[in-house]
């Protein structure tokens, strides 16, 4: 679908933009038929237009959020420098993204400036002859635009009545000295008497973001660049523009600021819940330590498989690696809980955790070879929604693949350094005690 003369900046003579629809998942089942390996062909071919110029993006990936692919930036007038200011600032910034390579079709949606024609009034000789302002306004948009006046009624139906100058009368600049004003005593002023009129440049329109003068810019990160490398490009561009050019997120790329700053809060809350409910599982302060010490052991798997397939450290993945910390935390619970149990039964501290690991081995293999197999559906699928689910079935695949191995082999280890440091005093104190078992944990 084809739209001539409006855009995504605005409505104008020049703009254009095309709504293409690809053939359907099944026949596009080649990595260079999916939608962003087809726009960048296109893009590349397209840019050889000479007259004009064409980007070829994909859609948000969340309607409403915004009306492209990757980040969405306003640039802003802070400092109340003025329009040509900030366009010098636009086409320096463009400059510098340019050169980035964490960037790639950087492009203002907005309207460049245009010719325009300036009317100036000379306000002091309008008033000596009595012409008003609200007549100057009204008689120049009566005469160029149109003005309803009346209705008629023509063969019982109600019509309108609008007031033009005629096509031959309005169709260049001199046809303003043709004007007559009315003034505040009905008489008519010739409009060359008291205005004149000169030829400038100006923007179409009239951008407002948070009050401030701005231009939209979008853009996407470059190949195997995230969308917070490309941001920060973005900001460290405009670190070099003059003072008073400022900056904001707006649709999707808003949100991902502020899911990024909540992300570190995130796992540090879910760490301090782990930590309280083991904390009165084992009735103790010191052991859960032992447990929460394998979370890295899972995300260790989970980022190395996003990396291998290219991933992007998005809201999915942190998905993913918070469900990776879980599992990894189920496992080493499994071996500390039997080691724990083992400890009290008089065993030794390394025999105790050794044979943890050896008792929940079998069970900690099979609860992950479900959940591993559970999860390939989603990091193998392709099709609609393939993205979000590819983000999170690699994450956890690659998580669930580290909590397994590694957590077997470091949660006992773990747990003896624990003991030791924190379990000896009490172990010590308890001995002193007559009928308390010194190997009984307090």
């Amino acid at each position: 679908m084809a739209l001539s003369g409006a855009g995504f900046s605005g409505r104008s003579q020049n703009n254009g933009m095309v709504f293409i629809k690809l053939k359907d998942w099944s026949l596009r089942d080649r990595s260079d038929l999916k939608a962003k390996a087809i726009a960048g062909r296109a893009t590349m071919a397209l840019s050889h237009i000479r007259n004009a110029m064409v980007f070829v993006f994909q859609p948000p990936a969340v309607p409403e959020l915004g009306m492209s692919m990757g980040f969405d930036f306003e640039l802003l007038d802070r400092g109340g420098l003025g329009h040509q200011a900030l366009m010098d600032a636009q086409y320096q910034l463009l400059g510098i993204t340019a050169k980035d390579p964490r960037v790639t079709k950087v492009r203002p949606n907005s309207m460049a400036d245009v010719p325009e024609y300036r009317i100036d009034v000379d306000w002091e000789k309008a008033g000596a002859l009595g012409v008003p302002i609200t007549s100057i306004h009204r008689t120049i948009s009566a005469v160029f635009g149109s003005a309803y006046v009346n209705d008629f009624i023509q063969g019982g139906r109600i019509k309108r009545v609008f007031v033009q100058a005629d096509a031959p009368y309005r169709m260049l600049p001199r046809d303003l000295e043709k004007l007559y004003v009315r003034n505040t005593v009905g008489k008519m002023v010739p409009f060359s008497s008291f205005a004149t009129g000169r030829w400038t440049s100006g923007s179409p329109q009239l951008n407002r973001f948070n009050g401030f003068p701005s231009i939209n810019i979008w853009g996407e990160p470059a190949p195997g660049r995230s969308s917070g490398e490309a941001m920060q490009a973005m900001a460290d561009a405009v670190e070099k523009l003059p003072n008073g050019i400022g900056y904001t997120w707006t649709g999707l790329s808003y949100q991902e600021v502020m899911s990024s700053s909540q992300a570190p809060l995130l796992y540090a809350f879910s760490i301090f819940v782990i930590f309280l409910c083991l904390a009165a599982l084992y009735e103790s302060w010191t052991i859960p330590i032992a447990v929460l010490l394998v979370l890295p052991l899972g995300a260790i798997g989970g980022v190395i498989a996003s990396s291998i397939r290219e991933l992007a450290n998005d809201v999915y993945f942190q998905i993913a690696l918070l469900t990776t910390l879980g599992l990894a935390t189920k496992n080493a619970i499994l071996i500390v809980q039997f080691a724990k149990d083992g400890l009290e039964s008089g065993m030794g501290l390394i025999d105790a955790a050794l044979e943890g690991a050896k008792l929940r081995f079998r069970p900690i293999i099979m609860t992950s070879l479900a959940f591993g197999f559970g999860v390939l559906p989603l990091a193998l699928s392709t099709g609609a929604g393939a993205g979000a689910q590819n983000a999170i079935g690699t994450g956890v695949l690659g998580g669930m693949v580290s909590a397994t191995v590694l957590v077997v082999i470091f949660a006992p280890l773990f747990y003896v350094l624990v003991e030791k440091i924190f379990g000896k005093k009490g172990r010590h104190e308890s001995a002193e005690i007559p009928g308390v078992n010194p190997s009984e944990d307090r």
